[in-house]
């Protein structure tokens, strides 16, 4: 064996062992003690918690509630970042603060002074603590208040405001329907609409060609209808006398019956029950578009010289009203739903717009209560009216001349009319 191959030999254990004694080395190095870790760690601050925590009856409801109220954290100032920043309060509840833990029942922003546990048993009482929670996860809990317990009320006194102008408006309604029956005169507003009632139907009587009514496409549950019936009343009055011909195709059963007995109501009224006959009144069909078909159908055919539209409609509106315009008729409209009114002011001759189909049957009528509801009405309208100027004209004020005695008075306008 030559002396270079020996000398490799020996170099190459000098390395191994060079390298096993290093691993060694590694392997005996200790981890830092776990005291020292959690000396290094920082240490959340815990928020100064809230004070004056109280637990009562939620006020004027149905029981099963109960609000918690609490005045802010002294560290509850907003977004700081020098300081510690309050993220909200968790609200925590128990039946018993000395056996059952508490859990939570809800979380209320910073901020925030009151929250509301809308999950409470009348038959059991509770205990409450407020946990003041930051952001870097330190939390801060109140004191223990209760035991505090929920109950129903008979009245709910935050709506006081709303009781009080009820009994205005009533008193007012019962007022003017016993002024009415005494025979005193009660002013309403002209209506244009039914102004023209006379004139469609004598234009029809002159031409000899029928008068359409349609009392919208809704059942007799729908006031619209109900309002559309009653003016069918007046109209039916008006044609026994002119001796002309009606044709009311109607969508519901119940309304086709109502309409019958309507019409023969008014021929007796007038002197005329020979005259009446059921086949003015006819049941066509429940479908909507359906309906629709039948009715631009009669108009094309018979070309009747009046169109009244009176009740509840929706996309057939325009359909019928431009059909109607098509064949030359006299149209009169009237309906309470927002999104047709403009097809009916487009196509029609006249409009009765929202309300004013409501009081139409009073204007035609002069039935002492039915006059006396819309001058009732009136005067409802009038305190909503006074209201919102008192607090529009307050409010300004107050924002003028800086004076916290006037935007007290307008905030409490405010809170007893215009939110409620």
């Amino acid at each position: 064996m030559n002396r270079s191959f020996v000398r490799s030999i020996l170099l190459l254990l000098a390395v191994t062992a060079w390298a096993v004694f290093a691993v060694a080395q590694d392997d005996t190095t200790q981890p830092a003690p776990a005291d020292t870790l959690q000396e290094t760690a920082p240490v959340a601050e815990a928020p100064a918690p809230a004070t004056n925590v109280r637990g009562e009856d939620t006020p004027g409801d149905e029981g099963g509630s109960i609000t918690v109220f609490w005045d802010q954290s002294a560290d509850d100032t907003g977004i700081d970042a020098e300081g510690i920043t309050v993220i909200g309060y968790e609200i925590r509840r128990t039946i018993d603060a000395d056996n059952v833990p508490f859990h939570s029942v809800g979380f209320a922003a910073p901020g925030s002074e009151r929250f509301e546990d809308a999950t409470t048993s009348d038959d059991s009482t509770y205990y409450y603590v407020v946990v003041t929670a930051s952001r870097d996860g330190g939390r801060a809990e109140s004191d223990v208040i209760g035991p505090v317990q929920s109950s129903p009320q008979w009245f709910n006194t935050n709506r006081t405001n709303v009781f009080i102008i009820g009994l205005i408006i009533s008193a007012a309604i019962l007022y003017f329907i016993a002024s009415a029956r005494k025979g005193k005169q009660l002013f309403i507003r002209r209506i244009a609409g039914l102004e023209a009632v006379h004139d469609a139907i004598g234009r029809a009587t002159e031409m000899g060609r029928p008068i359409l009514y349609i009392p919208g496409i809704q059942d007799m549950d729908d006031v619209q209808t109900v309002a559309g019936v009653t003016i069918l009343g007046y109209v039916a009055r008006t044609i026994a006398e002119y001796d002309t011909r009606i044709d009311v195709p109607t969508s519901r059963s119940i309304v086709m019956s109502t309409a019958r007995e309507t019409i023969k109501a008014a021929y007796i009224s007038v002197g005329r029950p020979d005259a009446y006959s059921d086949d003015a009144v006819h049941y066509v069909t429940d479908e909507q578009f359906g309906y629709v078909a039948a009715v631009d159908g009669i108009m094309v055919r018979d070309k009747p010289a009046t169109c009244f539209y009176m009740g509840a409609f929706f996309a057939e509106s325009l359909i019928m009203a431009e059909t109607g315009n098509s064949i030359g008729a006299i149209q009169i409209a009237g309906t309470a739903m927002p999104a047709q009114l403009p097809f009916f002011v487009a196509a029609c001759d006249y409009t009765l717009i929202g309300e004013e189909l409501f009081a139409a049957s009073a204007y035609l009528s002069n039935e002492p209560k039915q006059l006396g509801s819309l001058k009732g009405q009136d005067v409802g309208k009038l305190v909503a009216m006074l209201a919102i100027l008192a607090g529009v004209g307050l409010f300004t004020l107050a924002q003028l001349t800086g004076a916290e005695t006037i935007n007290n008075a307008a905030q409490w306008v405010q809170d007893q009319f215009l939110l409620n």
